[in-house]
């Protein structure tokens, strides 16, 4: 499949700009594979796909406040720094994106906070957006990491053009968040509340967690028409134990298996035995799902709705066919269901 495959119009409108009031009343479109139907649902209304000894993949990995605003010396110019990784505790060095580039060059040192006790030193460029900096601050490595949070914001996507409000801390994370390291928020599990886990809980539902620290990566524009010179950015995956066992159990029981967002799925597909289990996994994974693709252990996934030409919408597609994806997206921008990480759901059994 190309590129081109995977263009559609998609109206501004519906880019969610909020998420709904309560993380389980956003609205759920869900689609049966098998019989080809379309049905439209509350988010809440999941509970009724699900029986004893299913098993839910939730990805637990935290959002940090990535977002970062100095200026430089001299110029008192305002630039936006947006943390990526940390490449060295000891030496405080992180691979980071600044906005604008142009004007950041090695050597130029950023100071941060009305106090600037935090200072960085540029001292690499990796790509034309990217730089490395290293980090100067009076303090223990805890103190620093408090001081990034304290001066840290939300990293909501660069498509929602207001500023950060309070209650995004809270919304742009998902309630089972466990392990810092993300840089955006893993959006299908957003719309799980307390109350909807604990519903779920109660209905015999078994949940394994996996952790995908999502990079930019996932949202990096493809820019080949040939999808196979495409390359994923690397994140970082975790899979213990406890959830292999979680979910061989249920894949040999022939229970249904959900993958809670395309980050749960990337993460249990690179992680696949010679016989198609489950295997554990400490690492790196730079795993790029598209049409046609076999997947190994999930028979079910829920994803949001995803914005034209993204890898993300190329992995539902593969999953749910590629026509019946087209045809879904239709719908969805004729019933005006809302688009992207503060969105509504997709279910796809």
């Amino acid at each position: 499949m190309k590129l081109s495959h995977f263009g559609f119009n998609l109206p501004d409108e519906l880019l969610a700009e909020y998420p709904a009031e309560h993380r389980d009343e956003s609205r759920l479109m869900v689609l049966n594979r098998k019989e080809q139907t379309i049905e439209h649902k509350m988010f809440k209304d999941l509970i009724d796909y699900f029986d004893e000894n299913d098993v839910m993949i939730l990805n637990n990995t935290k959002v940090f406040p990535a977002r970062l605003y100095g200026n430089k010396e001299k110029t008192g110019a305002r630039i936006e720094v947006f943390l990526l990784r940390e490449l060295n505790e000891e030496q405080r060095l992180w691979d980071v994106l600044v906005d604008p580039a142009r004007k950041i060059r090695i050597g130029n040192k950023l100071y941060f906070g009305e106090d600037e006790t935090l200072v960085a030193e540029v001292i690499d460029n990796t790509t034309s957006r990217g730089r490395t900096l290293r980090f100067l601050y009076d303090g223990s490595y805890n103190e620093f990491r408090r001081k990034l949070t304290e001066l840290g914001e939300t990293p909501l996507p660069k498509y929602i053009k207001r500023e950060v409000e309070p209650e995004d801390e809270d919304r742009y994370q998902t309630i089972f968040a466990k392990n810092e390291g993300a840089v955006a928020a893993p959006t299908a599990g957003l719309h799980f509340s307390k109350h909807l886990l604990k519903r779920l809980e109660i209905k015999g539902v078994n949940f394994a967690e996996v952790t995908l620290h999502v990079g930019l990566g996932t949202f990096n524009p493809v820019e080949v028409e040939d999808l196979s010179k495409h390359k994923m950015d690397s994140e970082e995956l975790s899979i213990d134990s406890k959830a292999v066992n979680t979910v061989n159990t249920a894949l040999r029981n022939k229970k249904r298996i959900c993958a809670v967002g395309t980050t749960a799925m990337r993460a249990i597909e690179s992680a696949v035995s010679s016989n198609g289990e489950l295997n554990e996994f400490e690492g790196w994974t730079n795993k790029f799902i598209f049409p046609p693709y076999d997947f190994s252990i999930a028979n079910c996934m829920i994803t949001n709705f995803h914005t034209p030409k993204s890898t993300l919408l190329m992995m539902a597609s593969a999953f749910a066919g590629h026509d019946f994806i087209k045809k879904a997206y239709d719908e969805a921008i004729k019933e005006k269901y809302k688009f992207y990480s503060y969105g509504d759901a997709m279910l796809i059994i």
